[in-house]
C-alpha cells in the first residue's frame, strides 16, 4: 500500500505541467550546491562546469525512488554518450547531501557516473520556475526509509556554455527524458562542429 501511495505521489508530482518550468533561449540561473560523486561530497558550481560545456541540470523528486531510480541508471548508463557529446551531467534533487552519497555511489543508480547535488530548500528549482511539493510525513523510499523533503518536478534543462537554457524536457517518462536530453546534447555538438568549420 505504502508502494501504491509512494507511486501515485510521485506521479502527481510528475505530472505537474512542466509549462512553468524555464524556456529554451532564457538565461539559466547560476547555482552552487552541495554534492556527490561516487559518495564524495564537494561543492557543484554550474558556472564552472558550463565552462567545460553544455551541461545537463536535471531535476528529480527523490533518491530510492522508482521512476528517480530508473532516470538515474539510464543516465549512468549513457554518461559516455554525454560525455562524447562534451557534455556534464547533474542531477539535482531536494534529497539531504547524506541520502545523495548514498545514491550517487550506488551501482545500481548513478554508479559513481555523474553527481547528484543537494537542493533541500528547494531554492534552486524554484529559481528555475519549478514546482515544489510537499510529501506526506512518514513516506518511505524503496529501501523503507524515510524520505522527509519536498519533491521538485521531473524535468531536465539542457545549459549552454553560454549560460542560455537550450531545451527544456518534461512530461515524459524517465527513460525518454534521458534520450531526449541526450539528442539535444549533440544536436548541441554538431551545430558548434558546423559554426567552427
Amino acid at each position: 500500500m505504502k508502494g501504491l501511495h509512494l507511486g501515485l505521489l510521485l506521479a502527481s508530482v510528475v505530472s505537474l505541467p512542466a509549462m512553468a518550468a524555464l524556456k529554451a533561449g532564457d538565461v539559466a540561473p547560476e547555482f552552487t550546491a552541495p554534492a556527490s560523486l561516487a559518495g564524495k561530497q564537494f561543492t557543484f558550481s554550474l558556472k564552472k562546469a558550463r565552462a567545460k560545456g553544455p551541461v545537463v541540470v536535471y531535476f528529480y523528486p527523490s533518491a530510492y525512488t522508482q521512476g528517480c531510480d530508473i532516470q538515474a541508471h539510464t543516465f549512468a548508463v549513457n554518461r559516455d554518450k554525454f560525455t562524447a557529446a562534451g557534455a556534464t551531467i547533474i542531477g539535482v534533487s531536494l534529497d539531504s547531501i547524506e541520502r545523495l552519497k548514498d545514491f550517487s555511489a550506488d551501482p545500481s543508480y548513478c554508479a559513481g557516473k555523474f553527481p547528484t547535488a543537494s537542493d533541500a530548500d528547494g531554492k534552486i528549482a524554484r529559481s528555475y520556475d519549478l514546482k515544489v511539493q510537499e510529501g506526506p510525513a512518514g513516506l518511505k523510499d524503496v529501501r523503507g526509509i524515510e524520505i522527509g523533503h519536498a519533491f521538485a518536478q521531473r524535468v531536465t534543462f539542457i545549459v549552454t556554455p553560454d549560460g542560455r537554457i537550450a531545451d527544456t524536457i518534461g512530461g515524459v517518462a524517465p527513460e525518454e527524458n534521458v534520450a531526449q536530453a541526450l539528442a539535444a546534447v549533440q544536436h548541441l555538438g554538431a551545430s558548434a562542429k558546423r559554426s567552427a568549420g
